[in-house]
Formats: structure tokens, C-alpha cells, sequence
């Protein structure tokens, strides 16, 4: 018996090893933890537990059969984070290079259905060079077994990616559905086609970061929803990121405790709308003041600032927060502002988290460029996710509501449950200069007249009273009140039900 346990402790060691002390080296130096060290910082201490650590690939090509690493290179599994289950799986870089094998992806598979069948979010730690070329097709088959389990997760359990490495070709499409994607600065990449694909077919010469870094994604392309200076970094906010989110689409978010009052009042937030319409203020200052503790997570920080996106707590339960921003672009609607709110606007129904919305929008972008892109249809996907929506909505209106930018806000039209305004709100179909504009054209000679009459049209409209006359603002509140109001809205709708027609999947306009 003890040979027995013997050998099985020496096949763990074997297994826990990896690529071997020199590969382990090597990842260190490049600043990456290992894979098994990435899950040791990511879960509760000792709650990790492992499946198939004694897997071999079945390749019996190019020689393949005379190296069989335990593992496969992938190391699988459920744990804890906080006290809460969630399933697991890190590429080790080590091991083939976190080569993906059939054998590879059927690990992966597996706690994807048990994630699916028992309700707990699935976090990937992606790390490989991509398709075990030795295997062709098998290879090939197995990212296809993990694409499908990816959809057919999607909106049943969070799905979090963190890029720890390389990640290419058709590797990033299983990232790619899943709900968050963050990365590493300086030693993650993803891309479809690589640099030397890029040189060979268009002549372009660019390097791996510029092509599919950290900064490309975040910024540009918006594939990632935020980056972190290193792998430590990275997984202490994954942690608190999943604090966030339910466990399932069958669960409510987490409550947790919370040491704020919330009725407290900030009588700052008075003065937060400048006397200027045209001069901005930060958006961002009302979202802190207005969270439990002021903690605010961010989603897609460094993409279309003009919108901001991200999740905080309101009497310690999980709120969504889109919010218009004037320090950018004015808080115009553009291409990519209304693409990244409607990603995160669905995925908190998807999870019946409450969504909250501070508006402060002139409009939607003018231009060609606007337009040839598709302006149109993008913004009918930011429209489309809040009409769709059925978690509480309440919109707070600080200053700009105007045009079709004011009914795509989480309007009252779009099945909004509470509609507040600061007495600086401003809704209108488009600010003064341009209704007296179009209004009367006949005197625009006599710029006395003109000015006469913008100043009649602004004592109109240049209020929130005109809309709360007709009952589309369901009450003008005191800046100062906002947390209060807020809470209290929500606590009003916790027992919110809402029935739609039956359809067997919807159309949006992707």
C-alpha cells in the first residue's frame, strides 16, 4: 500500500511540475507567473480542486508518443474566490507551450458543463501558442467544442477571460464570447493573424504589441475590457471583479455589507453641473459620490470615454452604471460609445443586475465619418439593449437630454421604471441655437431678434418642468438627494416582474 501512495505522490509531483524547472525559469523571467501559481493567487487559499491532472494527449505523429506530459497543459478545476464557486482552467505556457491539444480542449469542456449544470461563473487564464500543429484537425476540434460550450453558456454564467500570454489565430474566438476579457500589459497578445502573416499578405510591418497588445485592445479596438500592469495585479481584480456578479443567471447578484448611509446627503453634487452648458464637469465625481464607499469598478476605461460603463454597490447590492460623459466629446452618442454601453447594458439583464443611468447627452456625433460607419444601426444596439432590458432602470438626468439621444438613455419610453432630473436637466428635441435656427429662419438677418428669441426658447425648455408636466420625468430631485432617491428606487423595485411576448431569440441589430 504505501508503494502505491508513494507512486501516486511522485506522479503529483511529476504533474505539479509542468514544463520542468528550466521552462518555469523561463516563464518567470518574461515576469509571467506559472499556471498553477496564477490559480494559487486567483482562488482561496487551499480551496482549489483539481480534475484530470493525469490526462496525456493521445498523438502518436512526429513522435509525439515519446513525450506525454501530465496535464496536457492545462491545469483544470473548481474553487473558491471569497467563499464562492467558480470553475477554473490555466494554460501552462510551460507544457508545450499551453499548446491546445483534443485531449487539452476536452479539459476545458468538462468544467465548462460542470460549470453549466451546477450555476457557477467560468474564468479562463489563456496562455498558449495556439493549435497543437501535430494533431491538424483533432486540434482544430477541440477549439471547436469549446466555442460551442462558450455560446451555450452565455447568459446562464459569467464568463471572464484573462490574456496572461499569447493568445492567437482561432484561439481568441473563445475569449471572444465570453462576457469579460482583461489583459496584461507588455506580455499578452491577442490577434487573428500574426506580425509576420500581416508583412506576408498586406506589407504591413508592426510588432506583436502594436498589433494585438494590451494598449491595441483597450484602446482601440475595444476587444478588452481593461488591462493590469502584471499578473499579480491582474488577479487581485479579478477577485474583486467577481464580487460583483452572480453566480448564475439563476441566482441574484451578492448582497453585501455595506457602512454607508443610504441617505446620505452630498451637498456638493449642488454644484457639480457648471453655469456654463457648454463647459463639462466629470461625470465620474457623481458615480463616486453617489456608490457604497465610493467603490466604483470599471469596464472598458480607456475605450469610448465618452460613455462610462462599470458596476457598483448600492445598499451593498450590485448595481450596473452607464453614464454619459461631458469631458469627452461633450457626451456625444457616437459609433463605439453606443457599441459598448448595449454590450454592457445586456449583460447586466442578462444577470438581473439593476441598471443605472446619469445622462448628460447633446446629441448623437454628427459627420461622415459617423455615418459611413453606421451610426444608425450602432445606435439602435444601445437602443434595442435598454428597450429589451427587464431589471430595474432608473435614470437620473443631470443636465443635456436632447434629440433621439435623450429616448435612447434608459428613457421612460423604453420601458424605464423611475425617471428623475436635476433642476439643471435640460429635454428638448436640440438646444436652443439650433431650434431658433430652424424655427425661425425668415429673421436670421437680425441678430436681435435671433437672440430674443433663444433666450425665449432656452426660459421654455431649459428645465426639466415642460417634461415633468406631461409625466415623462417622474419627479425634479435635489442634487444633493441623488444617493437617496436612488436607493430608495430600488428598493421600491426589487420585486420588479415584467412579461414579453414569446420569441424563440431576438434580432438585434448587430
Amino acid at each position: 500500500m504505501k508503494d502505491i501512495l508513494a507512486e501516486l505522490e511522485a506522479r503529483r509531483a511529476v504533474a505539479r511540475a509542468g514544463g520542468g524547472a528550466r521552462r518555469v525559469a523561463a516563464q518567470h523571467a518574461k515576469g509571467k507567473l506559472t499556471a498553477r501559481e496564477r490559480l494559487e493567487l486567483l482562488l482561496d487559499e487551499g480551496s482549489f480542486e483539481e480534475f484530470d491532472m493525469f490526462v496525456a494527449h493521445r498523438c502518436t505523429d512526429f513522435g509525439m508518443e515519446a513525450d506525454r506530459p501530465a496535464g496536457d497543459g492545462v491545469v483544470t478545476g473548481w474553487g473558491t474566490i471569497n467563499g464562492r464557486q467558480v470553475y477554473v482552467f490555466s494554460q501552462d505556457f510551460t507544457v508545450m507551450g499551453g499548446s491546445v491539444s483534443e485531449t487539452h480542449g476536452a479539459k476545458i469542456c468538462k468544467i465548462m458543463d460542470m460549470a453549466l449544470q451546477n450555476g457557477a461563473p467560468v474564468i479562463g487564464l489563456n496562455d498558449s501558442g495556439g493549435a497543437r500543429i501535430q494533431e491538424g484537425v483533432a486540434s482544430l476540434a477541440a477549439y471547436g467544442e469549446v466555442f460551442q460550450r462558450n455560446i451555450m453558456a452565455s447568459g446562464v454564467v459569467p464568463q471572464i477571460s484573462l490574456i496572461m500570454g499569447p493568445c492567437a489565430g482561432g484561439a481568441v474566438y473563445s475569449p471572444a464570447m465570453t462576457d469579460f476579457i482583461f489583459m496584461v500589459k507588455d506580455s499578452s497578445y491577442m490577434f487573428v493573424t500574426g506580425p509576420d502573416v500581416a508583412k506576408t499578405v498586406t506589407n504591413e510591418v508592426v510588432t506583436a504589441e502594436e498589433l494585438g497588445g494590451a494598449g491595441t485592445h483597450t484602446r482601440k479596438s475595444s476587444v478588452a475590457d481593461g488591462a493590469f500592469e502584471n499578473d499579480v495585479e491582474a488577479l487581485a481584480e479579478v477577485r474583486r471583479f467577481v464580487d460583483f456578479l452572480p453566480l448564475s443567471n439563476r441566482e441574484k447578484p451578492p448582497v453585501r455589507p455595506f457602512h454607508d448611509d443610504p441617505a446620505r446627503i452630498e451637498e456638493s453634487l449642488d454644484t457639480l453641473v457648471p453655469d456654463n452648458p457648454n463647459q463639462p464637469y466629470d461625470m465620474k465625481e457623481l458615480i463616486l459620490k453617489v456608490a457604497d464607499e465610493g467603490d466604483f469598478f470599471e469596464i472598458q476605461r480607456e475605450f469610448a470615454g465618452n460613455i462610462v460603463t462599470g458596476f457598483i454597490r448600492l445598499e451593498g447590492s450590485t448595481v450596473g452604471v452607464v453614464a454619459n460623459q461631458p469631458m469627452v466629446l461633450a457626451g456625444c452618442l457616437d459609433i463605439d460609445a453606443s457599441r459598448k454601453a448595449a454590450r454592457f447594458v445586456r449583460f447586466c439583464d442578462a444577470f438581473d443586475i439593476p441598471l443605472l443611468t446619469f445622462v448628460d447627452v447633446p446629441g448623437f456625433l454628427p459627420g461622415t465619418a459617423q455615418e459611413y460607419g453606421g451610426i444608425i444601426k450602432h445606435g439602435a444596439k444601445l437602443l434595442y439593449a435598454y428597450g429589451e432590458a427587464t431589471v430595474p432602470k432608473v435614470t437620473v438626468i443631470t443636465r443635456k437630454a436632447y434629440g433621439g439621444a435623450y429616448v435612447v438613455m434608459a428613457s421612460k419610453h423604453l420601458r424605464g421604471d423611475f425617471s428623475y432630473a436635476w433642476p439643471t436637466a435640460e429635454i428638448a428635441v436640440m438646444g436652443a441655437k439650433g431650434a431658433v435656427e430652424i424655427l425661425y429662419r425668415a429673421e436670421q438677418g437680425d441678430n436681435g431678434k435671433i437672440a430674443q428669441r433663444t433666450k425665449e426658447y432656452e426660459d421654455r425648455f431649459a428645465n426639466p418642468f415642460v417634461a415633468a408636466e406631461k409625466g415623462v420625468i417622474d419627479e425634479v430631485i435635489m442634487p444633493r438627494a441623488t444617493r437617496r432617491r436612488v436607493c430608495r428606487a430600488f428598493a421600491s423595485l426589487r420585486g420588479k416582474k415584467t412579461a414579453a411576448p414569446w420569441k424563440k431569440h431576438d434580432n438585434i441589430p448587430l
